[in-house]
């Protein structure tokens, strides 16, 4: 997991799902560059059927509605899904 303490304070998270939390990415938007915070997909829908017995396709539908799709300014995370 990681250490939040060590973060930008800037960055936004997740709430109910820092153990899925993998890491920072950079992105450059009109030659700024951004960091974010990195999310396991995965391990969310993980915790969602775990924590909120939630079946594994209503734990990706929830994640695509609710977390993928909710743009939440500059600093929105990103889910990073293995495939």
């Amino acid at each position: 997991m990681i250490d939040f303490d060590e973060l930008d304070a800037d960055l936004l998270k997740i709430d109910g799902f820092d153990e899925a939390a993998i890491g920072t990415a950079c992105i450059w938007r009109s030659n700024t560059r951004e960091d974010v915070l990195v999310y396991d997909g995965g391990e969310i829908a993980r915790i969602l059927m775990e924590r909120d017995g939630m079946e594994y396709f209503e734990a990706i539908e929830y994640i695509e509605f609710n977390i993928e799709g909710a743009y939440v300014g500059e600093k929105t995370p990103v889910i990073f899904w293995r495939h």
